[in-house]
């Protein structure tokens, strides 16, 4: 498995160079606060909407599967709970934005934003900036940040799909856009069958969930812009679990259902050489466990932030979060914290540097300062060398301040702490572009369940390196290759940080020619440590190789025929140890456009 990896990745790296191609286009970052380019800047990746066109996938989940030391743990697939980790960190560490809005679940012990229903229909864009980002967006971000933008629309848009597990997908949307004012809404909807989520069930597990989006902008005079957004989320999961009297892994009669809303409101003013922003977003989630009983689960959370920025020099601001959770144990707590960062960006001949700083005071702990800085240093011959140092921190979540469910006294809680750095080596011409990252990520005081109560016990600590290419071969030809290496260790016991493969690789070409469109996808990881079947003891996730292949035709300017198959070559394998992946699937499906 490992060679096969390495040799995808090495034999198509080494036949890009000799192809013929236009310029690359250009990707600036937005996540990072200051636009940037990710040649001045480490650890920074774009999805675009032309990619998640010719790629048809249905969950953003299988966007992200792609992107370099990203991995993810979905427990089944179909609605199973989807956990984003970034560079071995615990799902906990990565925050997760939608058009800017937190949607890290403030009531699951660890508070992981779980990607498992993220539709990917309605996504412009999507972001991933990885190592710490404490400096950027305070707690939560030690892994890194997870941006994603929902699309606004000109004219009306329709689309519909139907195919394997008695699946169907439908998206809608209208609306009009110019310089003055925008107003945008779609909606989107998916339904299927499913199949078993534990490996070892027989019965189909369904999914239904349903996503719809209002936004707007509006241009008031040269000096004062508002934008709006509001999303509605729900899904209903049919899950396996740990049923006695075995509790192993098999069938149950479980779901999980959720229900959120978000909102967010901004202002955009120009005034004193400076552009001014005032946003207040809000969350609110609930969410539902059904299995032999009941469990209930409310969170929400508020953050009003100001900034001023001086065009891509130099942005400050400070923002006030306030969060909340309800916990099925009847316990609840509210957290709030209040912040002040800067960054800012100095451009010499050949050398680029960006600092930022940011200090955080929590109601319930001591405050804590975080800083990173980059250096980028343009080498010539279209090379370019970045270094960067950066720190992060994470409070304790609701769950493991009141101890829910500890049998043991509860002993006061520190914020996690991490620190981090990366080297990047990046080469591009006028249709070519590669990066090499070799990075350190190191997590102190990580909290952990031990001994019937939360404690900070742990250390871990993870080295990598992300390999990347991203070349047009031709009008109508695209090749983007991804290679991750990753030794991620738990300091406290030396045993290597669970369900994180050693390597992973990527390999996509994408195509356009006449009316024909397409993308072929190959991707695969290594073995990796994971939880065995009884929830306890550690066992292996044998590694896997999977294909998908999309494909559409333009009928006519209005309506494109699309085509999918997903695990072409039909391979048994599992993201998480006990937890089903489809077989080969089929999709078929129409879109229409004005």
């Amino acid at each position: 498995m490992r060679s096969l990896l390495l040799t995808t990745a090495a034999l198509a790296a080494l036949t890009t160079p000799a192809l013929a191609a236009t310029a690359v286009d250009e990707v600036i970052v937005t996540a990072a606060r200051l636009p940037s380019s990710p040649e001045v800047i480490t650890g920074a990746h774009v999805i675009d909407r032309a990619e998640i066109e010719a790629r048809g996938v249905g969950f953003a989940a299988d966007l992200l599967s792609t992107v370099p030391g990203v991995s993810l743990a979905r427990t089944g697939a179909f609605g199973g709970t989807a956990a984003i980790r970034i560079r071995g960190a615990s799902p906990d560490k990565t925050l997760v934005l939608i058009d800017g809005v937190p949607v890290n679940d403030p009531s699951d012990p660890n508070g992981p934003f779980d990607a498992g229903a993220l539709q990917a229909a309605d996504l412009e864009r999507v972001e991933v900036l990885s190592g710490p980002q404490g400096s950027l967006w305070g707690s939560e971000a030690i892994g890194g940040v997870v941006a994603f933008t929902t699309r606004e629309l000109t004219g009306a848009r329709a689309s519909v799909e139907a195919g394997s597990f008695a699946t169907v997908r439908g998206f809608a949307g209208a609306g009009t856009a110019n310089d003055a004012y925008a107003l945008s809404a779609n909606i989107g909807a998916v339904r299927t069958d499913g199949i078993s989520k534990a490996d070892t069930g027989t019965e189909k597990d369904g999914f239904r969930s349903l996503t719809a989006n209002l936004g707007g902008r509006v241009t008031l005079s040269p000096a004062a812009r508002l934008d709006a957004h509001l999303r509605y989320t729900e899904s209903n999961a049919e899950t396996d679990g740990f049923a006695p009297p075995s509790f192993r892994l098999g069938d149950t009669l479980s779901r999980a259902k959720s229900r959120t809303w978000q909102g967010s409101a901004r202002a955009t003013l120009e005034g004193l050489g400076l552009t001014h922003q005032i946003s207040l977003s809000a969350y609110d989630l609930r969410r539902k466990n059904i299995a032999s009983s009941l469990a209930s689960f409310d969170a929400d959370r508020q953050v009003l932030r100001w900034t001023a920025a001086k065009g891509d020099a130099v942005i400050a601001g400070v923002e006030r979060q306030e969060s909340s959770a309800h916990l099925s144990s009847g316990k609840s707590r509210d957290l709030s914290n209040t912040a002040a960062f800067a960054v800012g960006r100095l451009k010499a001949e050949r050398l680029t540097l960006t600092a930022s700083a940011r200090y955080d005071d929590p109601e319930a702990y001591r405050a804590k300062a975080t800083g990173r800085l980059a250096a980028a240093l343009d080498l010539g011959a279209g090379f370019t060398a970045v270094a960067s140092v950066g720190t992060g921190f994470k409070t304790p979540t609701v769950s493991q301040v009141v101890c829910d469910f500890c049998f043991a006294a509860p002993v006061p809680l520190r914020p996690e702490r991490a620190e981090g750095y990366d080297l990047r080596l990046g080469w591009s011409n006028d249709r070519i572009a590669a990066a090499v990252t070799g990075y350190r990520l190191l997590v102190r005081d990580q909290i952990a369940y031990v001994a019937s109560r939360y404690i900070n016990i742990a250390k871990a600590s993870s080295s990598g390196l992300e390999a990347e290419v991203d070349a047009k071969l031709s009008d109508s030809l695209r090749l983007k290759l991804g290679y991750a290496w990753l030794d991620a260790i738990d300091r406290s016991t030396n045993r290597s940080l669970l369900r994180v493969p050693d390597h992973s690789a990527s390999v996509a070409l994408f195509w356009t020619q006449g009316p024909w469109s397409g993308a072929a996808t190959v991707r695969g990881e290594t073995s990796q440590s994971d939880t065995a079947r009884d929830g306890f003891s550690r066992a292996v996730r044998k590694g896997f190789v999977t294909a998908d292949l999309s494909a559409g035709y333009d009928l006519n300017d209005h309506i494109t025929l699309t085509a999918r198959i997903e695990n072409l070559g039909d391979r048994r394998f599992e993201e998480v140890l006990g937890y089903n992946e489809p077989g080969r699937a089929v999709y078929l499906g129409v879109k229409f456009r004005p």
